[in-house]
């Protein structure tokens, strides 16, 4: 198993604790509102939303993948840190074995939030990290932060959601 980290900071005009909780805590009531041409449901198999809930995203048909499940690690209200792990996905296709996702999210000088993300991927068995690999998990990436920009939106629009 070969395991590589990708980190990135998006900035987002929300406060840390308003983005916190739309990204982390209200996230399996956002994302099939906020974006169904992706997100058909979000049903919660195991947990009350806190460490150790399993949430299971089913995609909408068309988007190219059927559904994930998520096991949140951590839920830090007080700091302001969530962490899950993508425990399965047809994403994987056998090349991936799981992805665990830690999410900081701090005070920006503006008044919103720099969203500090680290996202290691553990790849299945001997497989090789391959620009192929590489590419798919980009192409992802980009469909995740078009929901998470649909969440920031309909939040902004909606100051009480």
């Amino acid at each position: 198993m070969g395991v590589f980290t990708k980190e990135a900071e998006v900035s987002t005009p929300l406060p840390p604790a308003k983005a916190f909780k739309a990204f982390a805590v209200d996230i399996e009531n956002l994302m099939p509102k906020v974006a169904p041409q992706t997100v058909k449901s979000v049903e919660v198999l195991e947990g009350n939303g806190g460490p150790g809930t399993i949430r299971k995203i089913n995609f909408a048909e068309g988007h190219g993948l059927s559904h994930a499940k998520h096991k949140v690690d951590v839920l830090d209200k007080d700091n302001l840190v969530y962490a899950y792990t993508v425990m399965e996905s047809d994403f994987f296709n056998k090349k991936i074995e799981k992805i665990s996702y830690d999410i900081k999210f701090v005070a920006a000088a503006d008044g919103g939030s720099t969203v500090k993300v680290a996202a290691t991927f553990y790849t299945a068995g001997d497989t090789e990290v391959t620009p192929d690999l590489m590419a798919q998990i980009k192409e992802a990436s980009e469909k995740r932060a078009l929901v998470m920009k649909a969440i920031e939106s309909y939040v902004l629009a909606n100051p009480d959601a």
